[in-house]
């Protein structure tokens, strides 16, 4: 189903806008709400859509694509009680404004945690065993035969450093996974850089993470003291036989600097699934052989998508219902 906003009519004051077609579960939830629907299509709305999807919404289920500040809340009017955000992350909503306008913000945590998990352990073995330089050899019908120098990488099961950034629960679920692979886990957060937590995991400052990991992997939400995190000094911290793997946001790591680090071989390789302009990404990732890219994919097994999509229509009836969300943000 896409194309042009569906429109559904009924009784209640407001209608819902979700601005981008969720998964076939999600949507029969979203037709139990009772109230008219306004649904965009596959692709994200563009500005004046949004802003008129959202005139006299009640509530809104949103995606990270879609910009919410003070513009869009003031186009909604004063009926609007909820955005309800299909992610774990809100970088893409003003909390701020929302709160002045006593507005709830929900989001979805906990549902997707073992798919990021899985894709971020996916994105490690892929660098890491470089698989994907691989399968392009393969692909380019070059002529190969297998040496002992061939396509080496690191042997993440034999004593290597997992180092997260980040150690919320998706950071706690690839530790777990890090473990039955064998690897020492190493960890750093907003509240703790030292000590040791119950499954082992020992904490430490940031740049005594990045200069002990064979693998760093980023689990921070994007806030403004996280933007570029992982700069140019971070990565200089980084030992040159590293890899970098990010599935939190983008934003989190200087991509510039990521790039000249690839480049002159200052760390061994990255995995990315985000991007700071997402969905653009910038054309010197796409020259180097020495990085895996997904199109922010972390989340995308089909349970999970249901599972968020269902658990933000679910705030969304809580707060119309006048009662209270389920995964408040403010």
């Amino acid at each position: 189903m896409t194309g042009a906003p569906i429109a559904q009519t009924g009784s209640p004051a407001g209608h819902v806008y979700v601005s981008r077609l969720l998964t076939d579960v999600a949507m029969a939830r979203l037709s139990d709400l009772g109230y008219p629907l306004i649904v965009g299509g596959d692709q994200p709305p563009g500005r004046d859509e949004l802003l008129a999807g959202m005139a006299g919404a009640a509530a809104a289920v949103l995606t990270l694509t879609e910009r919410i500040d003070r513009q869009v809340l003031a186009a909604a009017g004063p009926q609007l009680r909820i955005l309800a955000n299909v992610a774990v992350g809100y970088d893409n909503i003003d909390i701020q404004a929302a709160t002045d306008v006593g507005v709830t913000v929900t989001n979805t945590p906990g549902v997707l945690d073992q798919a990021s998990a899985d894709h971020t352990f996916a994105l490690i073995l892929a660098v890491c065993r470089r698989i994907v330089e691989g399968d392009r050899l393969i692909r380019s019908g070059s002529e190969w035969v297998w040496g002992p120098r061939m396509l080496v990488g690191l042997d993440i099961s034999a004593g290597a450093t997992l180092g997260i950034v980040g150690y919320g629960r998706i950071g706690q679920a690839v530790g777990r996974r890090a473990r039955a692979f064998d690897m020492q886990v190493i960890a750093t957060s907003g509240t703790r850089t030292s000590g040791t937590a119950a499954d082992g995991t020992t904490f430490l400052p940031l740049m005594g993470l990045l200069a002990s990991s064979d693998v760093v992997s980023v689990h921070t939400p994007l806030t403004a003291a996280t933007r570029h995190l992982i700069n140019a000094a971070a990565l200089t911290a980084m030992k040159p036989t590293a890899y970098l793997v990010n599935t939190a946001r983008g934003g989190v790591v200087d991509e510039t600097a990521l790039i000249q680090a690839l480049q002159t071989n200052r760390i061994r390789g990255a995995a990315l699934d985000v991007f700071e302009g997402e969905p653009r990404v910038n054309p010197a990732f796409l020259a180097l052989d020495n990085v895996v890219l997904t199109p922010h994919t972390a989340s995308a097994g089909q349970a999970t998508r249901d599972a968020m999509g269902v658990l933000a229509v679910r705030n969304v009836g809580a707060v119309l219902g006048d009662q209270p969300p389920i995964t408040p943000v403010n």
